[in-house]
């Protein structure tokens, strides 16, 4: 992911200064002028509490600026002027400015930033200050400050007492924290697999890499039996021996799907329990009123989603503009269903759906950014049921350029609950008796209304990546069935460019009524990836322009070249990895992918809360009544950006090694089998192989590839025999074996059944340059290959 630099602000809208030294406690950011022994004036006295929370008392200012006698009475009537204003508060012994933090807090470390180091936010915090600050977390040396002594070392999960710093960098949190004390660690439940030890009680083995074994006494194993997975509590911790801990739950056996995707949400933190009191909000929440709606119940708005889903946040029409100042036009509305006016800043449901960020898909569950009264009853575009949205009315001309949009906050009844199938077959001659009758009235103005979008869309060329998506089909025990390739209709296309044109709106209008809004920014490659993608495609004869002012369609035409050769799939990887990660973020740098400049999630508010942000966005902008953005939460824009940010990345990262896990599980029973594969990755350690009808990778040690000597070549992307001549390339497919699974880690080590094929003449001048330097590897017979995840 690409840097992006940025001016943060903390929630009382005051710039920080930057993050503190190592070692020492960080300065102001600029020296105060002061004069000893003189009364200082309102403005210092601010500025000195700001930049010097732990010097923040009556007694410690009087000591700063050498205050006495009748100075030291006038000090006093000020502070109190301050505190009647609102300018500053108690908070114990100290003075704080609003929404600061005292020079003492207790932190719960809650995440890490992009560089990996941990970032706390108060234990507690005042509902009405909005969202809490970030504090980045300086770990001492295992010597301490002197040299001597243990310093307190703290992790994930850990509940912290601190020192706090006004930052200095103005690239990151608005505090740092030096540790003093830990004083909870890994709050919450732990997860193991429960194994039977003799004489009674049990083992837990840990399901993470670094995680630690406990002992659990007899009286504490919950009827946990032998290979079930449970959630612990630590019940004592002792100088010596492992701790010992008590069986909260047992989530049920290893081998259960149930299982391996509790394992993702407890190993990625990934909270999944509403707490009581925002299950509480949820089922005491009312239906919305028509206070500042439009009343759009007689418009024939439809949804199209997959079969199976629940929650429906998205509506659909298309209709021909009768205005004659645009022939061949279309009007397209969009209706969104209206979170925010459930789901009010601050409040419980809140402040859990930021902790969440959104929601987490897994092949049995789903994981609700909000609670189910929300997301699958009140906020749910059911059929026939009046539902609170908010719409963008979008004109199009006949070539698909936009020519203008309106926004509505609505009362809406959904006409139809379709799936894609269903409209799609009925658009391909096949209606049944649902879509029969709305087939003329609504399904083929849609279709037209998307016809006339693609042409705008054909002529912005968006990066074209046709990389299909693998669905796991689970029996009813919740094991593996098999994996399918949905088929990628004209309708999930048509629903796809229509949100994209509803994002591109509400951009437009937010940044049109200069407020604050979150963007979906998509950086361009940056010019490292670009040069390695530049050396691979020499190798094939396909041309990259050098420079860094790419477009998506310099991609597209790459692909274009590449397509229906027997490089097709071995480019389409490499231009995949050439790219950034989209991320979100307050500063607009435009969507590289989509090609477009203006860019924000606004049509999934039920699962993202980027889009819940640009929601309040809207109604607080245009006037639309309750719900809208505060303050307090355009100040921390910033913060939230990252944090999910964050999440997004943990919520892929869980879904994807519990499809891991699965598939391992799935092909424990079927070690020495061969299947058929493609070369995925090509590392100096072997070959990453992708089992294209189970939708998982696994792994060729390159120690087990044969007697030759291998070649690490970089630019082909190849693993080559110095000798034979003879190896593998990227998007090769290959025969392998399944040497050895390992479920509870989602690993999967192969051997090689193909021999390999002749390198091209570009590969075997490699090697007779002589530039083993850059990865030579030799097999050294007798070395175990290495196993778990690669």
């Amino acid at each position: 992911m690409s840097r992006i630099p940025r001016e943060r602000t903390n929630p009382a809208g005051k710039r920080p200064g930057k993050i503190g030294r190592t070692g020492k406690d960080a300065p102001a950011v600029e020296p105060l002028n002061i004069v000893h022994g003189a009364l200082p004036s309102r403005e210092v006295i601010l500025r000195f509490i700001a930049d010097h929370p732990q010097k923040a008392s009556k007694r410690e200012l009087a000591k700063a600026f050498g205050l006495k006698g009748d100075n030291r009475v006038e000090l006093k009537h000020m502070l109190q002027e301050l505190e009647q204003e609102g300018m500053l508060q108690k908070n114990r012994k100290s003075l704080i400015r609003p929404g600061a933090l005292p020079p003492v807090t207790v932190l719960d470390i809650t995440t890490r930033d992009k560089d990996g180091d941990l970032i706390g936010r108060p234990a507690e915090w005042p509902e009405d200050q909005g969202v809490a600050p970030a504090v980045a977390i300086r770990q001492q040396s295992p010597a301490g400050r002197q040299g001597g002594g243990k310093a307190p070392v703290a992790g994930l999960g850990d509940r912290i007492l601190a020192k706090i710093f006004p930052a200095v960098d103005r690239g990151g949190p608005a505090y740092t924290a030096r540790i003093i004390k830990v004083i909870d660690r890994r709050r919450g439940a732990s997860m193991g697999v429960f194994r039977i030890a003799p004489g009674g009680g049990g083992r837990l083995l840990p399901i993470e890499r670094r995680g630690e074994e406990m002992v659990i006494d007899p009286d504490f194993t919950g009827g946990a039996t032998d290979g079930d997975l449970v959630e612990v509590e630590i019940a004592r911790l002792g100088r010596f021996g492992l701790p010992r801990a008590k069986v909260l739950s047992v989530v049920g056996s290893v081998g259960s799907e149930k299982a391996i995707s509790m394992i993702a949400i407890h190993a990625h933190g990934i909270p999944h329990v509403f707490p009581p009191a925002v299950i509480a909000e949820a089922d005491a929440a009312k239906p919305a009123s028509m206070s500042h709606r439009e009343d759009w119940r007689d418009v024939p708005l439809i949804t199209i989603d997959p079969a199976d889903a629940k929650d429906h946040d998205d509506a659909v029409y298309a209709e021909l503009d009768p205005s004659p100042d645009n022939p061949g036009g279309v009007i397209v509305t969009v209706a969104i269903a209206d979170v925010s006016w459930y789901v009010r800043p601050n409040s419980p449901l809140d402040r859990e759906a930021l902790k969440r960020g959104n929601s987490v898909y897994f092949p049995d569950r789903v994981v609700p950014m909000l609670p189910e009264r929300i997301s699958n009853d009140l906020c749910s575009l059911k059929e026939g049921v009046d539902r609170p949205a908010l719409a963008v009315r979008m004109s199009f001309s006949g070539e698909g350029r936009k020519i203008g949009h309106t926004f509505h906050r609505i009362m809406m009844k959904s006409a139809a609950k379709l799936s894609y199938q269903q409209a799609q077959a009925a658009i391909d001659g096949k209606p049944d008796d649902q879509t029969g009758p709305m087939l003329e009235p609504i399904l083929k103005p849609l279709w037209h209304a998307y016809e006339v979008m693609k042409r705008g869309r054909d002529r912005r060329q968006p990066l074209e990546l046709d990389m299909p998506e693998r669905k796991i089909l689970l029996k009813p025990d919740g094991t593996v069935d098999r994996v399918v390739v949905p088929p990628r209709l004209d309708a999930h296309k048509l629903i796809e460019e229509m949100m994209i044109q509803a994002n591109v709106c509400a951009a437009e209008t937010l940044e049109k009524k200069r407020q604050p809004l979150i963007y979906r920014i998509h950086d361009g490659p940056t010019l490292a990836k670009q040069e390695i993608l530049r050396e691979f495609l020499a190798t094939l004869g396909i041309s990259l322009a050098k420079g860094g002012n790419m477009r998506a369609n310099n991609f597209n035409g790459i692909l274009a070249k590449a397509d229906g050769t027997p490089h097709q799939t071995m480019v389409s990887e490499m231009v995949l990895r050439s790219q950034s990660q989209a991320i979100y973020g307050p500063e607009n740098i435009g969507h590289f992918g989509l090609n477009l400049m203006k860019y924000a999630h606004f049509t999934s508010p039920i699962r993202r809360y980027a889009d819940l942000i640009v929601h309040r966005a809207l109604v607080g902008s245009l006037g639309f009544g309750e719900g809208g953005i505060t303050p307090e939460e355009e100040a921390a824009l910033d913060d939230i950006a990252a944090e999910i940010s964050t999440f997004e990345r943990r919520a892929m990262a869980a879904e994807r090694e519990t499809v891991d896990r699965l598939i391992a599980h799935h092909l424990s029973g079927r070690v020495g089998e061969e299947f058929a594969g493609r070369v995925s990755g090509v590392t100096k350690s072997g070959l990453f192989i992708a089992l294209p009808d189970y939708g998982a990778d696994g792994f060729v040690p390159i120690s087990t590839l044969g007697s030759d000597y291998f070649i690490y070549d970089e630019a082909h992307q190849a693993l080559s025999g110095e000798r034979t001549g003879l190896g593998f390339r990227l998007g090769d497919s290959v025969t392998v074996k399944l040497a050895e699974a390992i479920p509870l880690a989602g690993a999967l080590r192969f051997e090689m059944i193909s021999e390999g094929r002749e390198m091209p003449a570009a590969v075997r001048s490699f090697h007779k340059a002589g530039r083993r330097d850059r990865g030579q590897v030799r097999k050294k017979p007798g070395t175990r290959p290495p196993r778990g995840r690669h």
